[in-house]
């Protein structure tokens, strides 16, 4: 046997054929060994679930499995277009007040009236919709009011101290 510290000679170029033939005839023997070194070297004791049950198992089986797993640790809501839209409507002003420029404050309105006149038009899903565009003009003024509002309240920058040139310097 040889020691772990030894290099492994590399096999002939017959060997190494021989070898590679004898793991494709008999696959499942090659993935028990790889399997056993693993659990010699540690690989699967810090594993997450250890010693617990296996979670679904003997329950009926579920194409979607994987589907409602996803929505389940990712807590993705899907709503349908009107209450979606509904929604988006209450929190469009805290969005517009996030656009640094009025030209992305603009897009955003115009984005929520596309998403809402797509809706108005496609296929009713879900509640009826009752949310209207948004007159975009009207919103960016209210838009710029608030800005002009916020940038009133917040304190004035101090203006940072001016740096002395080297040669006003005094030495000391």
């Amino acid at each position: 046997m040889a020691e772990q510290n030894e290099p492994e000679k590399p096999l002939s170029d017959a060997a190494s054929k021989a070898l590679a033939a004898r793991r494709m005839r008999q696959p499942h023997l090659w993935v028990d060994h790889q399997v056993r070194q693993a659990m010699a070297r540690g690989e699967f004791d810090d594993l997450p679930g250890k010693g617990k049950p296996i979670e679904g198992l003997g329950e009926q089986h579920d194409p979607d499995w994987w589907l409602k797993k996803l929505v389940e640790r990712e807590q993705i809501v899907v709503l349908p277009a009107s209450i979606q839209l509904r929604k988006d409507d209450a929190e469009l002003d805290d969005l517009l007040d996030q656009q640094p420029t009025e030209k992305m404050a603009r897009d955003v309105v115009e984005d929520f009236n596309a998403r809402v006149i797509k809706a108005r038009y496609g296929k009713p899903e879900g509640p009826p919709l009752i949310t209207m565009p948004r007159d975009v003009d009207a919103t960016l003024d209210a838009w710029r009011e608030r800005r002009e509002a916020r940038i009133a309240a917040a304190p004035p920058e101090a203006a940072p101290p001016r740096k002395r040139r080297w040669w006003s310097r005094s030495k000391g």
